[in-house]
């Protein structure tokens, strides 16, 4: 069940087979599956353990009085929603499907009891925790200083490139099941810009874009195109140290 958040923080360091079994069995405790474009949790809710996306798409989003709506993250399979979440009064921000989702509920008590217990899946969490941070980080340098083409460009780069990590690509094709709607709430464009965008993507010969599969011709020129360093995504496996011996 815990499948990808395994393989995502393996790539910080390699867990034993008790952390691996103990976080499979979490995930395993409750279940739940969501139809697409429907909300996870609402902005003002009273947070209710952790939420754990074993399939699908979701984002987080913060909606103003008028009905605008800014996505500010996207949550792929293996990612955990927040997994402090528990220490907050309410919910600051709603979190929404994309594609209909698949989740595991972890109560506080079994994170602590994962965190407390395993001190090498305590530091593959927090590494997890700041590679989120990290993330949202770049995306502010997105929507505050770069074109549209690099805007787009380094979102396409980015969701690529995690779910690579994770073994979710097909060669250089992934699963794209994004609106052009949703793309603009995501990078601050319009949806005419985000087309308009799209087609320049397209006409360079750097994507392809068929239904829900994107395709990227030429990663490497791509990510020299958009100033995409996966740095921030820190893949390297800086924990290594920690490796277990059952590696």
């Amino acid at each position: 069940m815990a499948e990808f958040l395994i393989r995502k923080l393996e790539h910080f360091t390699s867990l034993s087979n008790d952390d691996k079994h103990a976080l499979d069995q979490a995930s395993r405790q409750r279940t739940r599956r969501i139809r697409s474009r429907d909300d996870i949790v609402h902005e003002g809710d009273l947070p209710q353990g952790v939420n754990l996306i074993l399939d699908g798409w979701a984002c987080r989003y913060k909606t103003l009085e008028d009905g605008r709506r800014q996505i500010i993250a996207y949550l792929l399979p293996g990612d955990l929603c927040d997994q402090n979440v528990s220490v907050l009064r309410e919910m600051d921000h709603s979190i929404g499907t994309v594609t209909a989702v698949t989740l595991a509920e972890i109560p506080t008590e079994t994170m602590r009891q994962l965190t407390s217990g395993h001190a090498r899946l305590s530091q593959a969490l927090c590494w997890e925790s700041l590679v989120a941070a990290a993330i949202q980080r770049e995306w502010t340098v997105n929507i505050g200083q770069r074109t549209a083409f690099e805007r787009l460009g380094h979102l396409l780069c980015e969701l690529y490139v995690r779910l690579r990590a994770v073994g979710l690509t097909q060669g250089n094709t992934c699963e794209l099941p994004l609106t052009q709607a949703e793309i603009a709430d995501t990078i601050g464009l319009s949806v005419v810009h985000v087309n308009r965008t799209l087609q320049e993507l397209r006409s360079v010969g750097l994507i392809s874009l068929r239904g829900r599969e994107l395709t990227i011709h030429r990663l490497e020129a791509l990510q020299r195109a958009v100033q995409f360093n996966p740095n921030y995504l820190h893949l390297g496996r800086e924990g290594r140290h920690l490796d277990s011996n059952e590696a």
